[in-house]
């Protein structure tokens, strides 16, 4: 049976996943899901290093091009392919897949084409406590102020209160909420270390915790769960910034945003 390695190595800016072995029908799936969760790893953008790997048919590759548009949504990073090949690079070029995933020697040069359009990015790991919902709503919304968007906070305050107290009452994990901008987009996630994807519920009474799944898909222009690399998952729901941001600056690696 045809298999496929892969190994995630990460770096300053970018997640790469060094794949090797034959990508056909069977392997097919395995290397999405891989693509994917590696992408929860990924700053800046996510780099396939095809360097080892080998396909049969051109076809199969179309996998990447799924992946691609599916990290346009979230978390809205791009892919770019690497190949130390000469021969493989320019077969790679001439490729519809070429359109969706730009094709470069190596990780380095593949990361300056990632600089641009910016990406601003706050992370932020909280306890589990009583108070984790608001602390992580204060955080969500001097993020969104220091940033130039507070039209965005009041829709972020709910998706990022549902999605905490979501990760308080059914898994034993301290949420990390993630805040990310980037090409008009606004995404709003939570992360924690329990696999089991997550369910958002309708509240059946008034009493009842949470603000429930009518209001989360009211707010936001997209929403999902992923798996990630480490094991776990990440809930994801994106807003759309109504207005120009080609201004905002990047955030450096490892800094944390200055809030007022």
């Amino acid at each position: 049976m045809a298999d496929v390695q892969m190994e995630l190595t990460r770096r300053a800016r970018s997640a790469v996943l060094v794949l090797t072995g034959t990508l056909d029908l069977r392997s097919h799936a395995a290397v999405r899901d891989g693509l994917l969760k590696a992408a929860t790893e990924a700053p800046d953008g996510l780099i396939a290093d095809v360097t080892g790997l080998a396909f049969a048919h051109d076809a199969q590759l179309s996998v990447f091009a799924l992946v691609a548009m599916r990290l346009g949504d979230w978390p809205g990073i791009p892919l770019a392919l690497v190949t130390r090949q000469p021969d493989r690079q320019a077969t790679l070029l001439r490729l519809p897949i070429a359109r969706y995933a730009r094709v470069h020697r190596d990780a380095a040069e593949a990361e300056r084409w990632f600089s641009e359009p910016v990406r601003r990015r706050a992370v932020r790991d909280f306890p589990r406590a009583e108070t984790t919902p608001a602390l992580a709503r204060a955080f969500v919304t001097d993020v969104c102020r220091a940033w130039g968007i507070p039209e965005l906070i009041d829709g972020a305050l709910v998706l990022v209160t549902e999605m905490v107290e979501n990760t308080l009452q059914h898994t034993r994990s301290r949420p990390e909420v993630r805040i990310d901008l980037r090409q008009g987009i606004c995404t709003i996630a939570v992360a924690d270390d329990d696999p089991r994807p997550a369910e958002l519920h309708e509240r059946q009474t008034t009493t009842e915790p949470g603000l429930g799944l009518k209001l989360v898909a009211q707010f936001a222009r997209a929403w999902g769960c992923s798996r990630s690399w480490a094991g776990g998952k990440v809930v994801w729901a994106t807003l759309l910034v109504s207005r120009n941001i080609a201004g905002l600056t990047a955030t450096r690696p490892g800094e944390e945003p200055r809030f007022p």
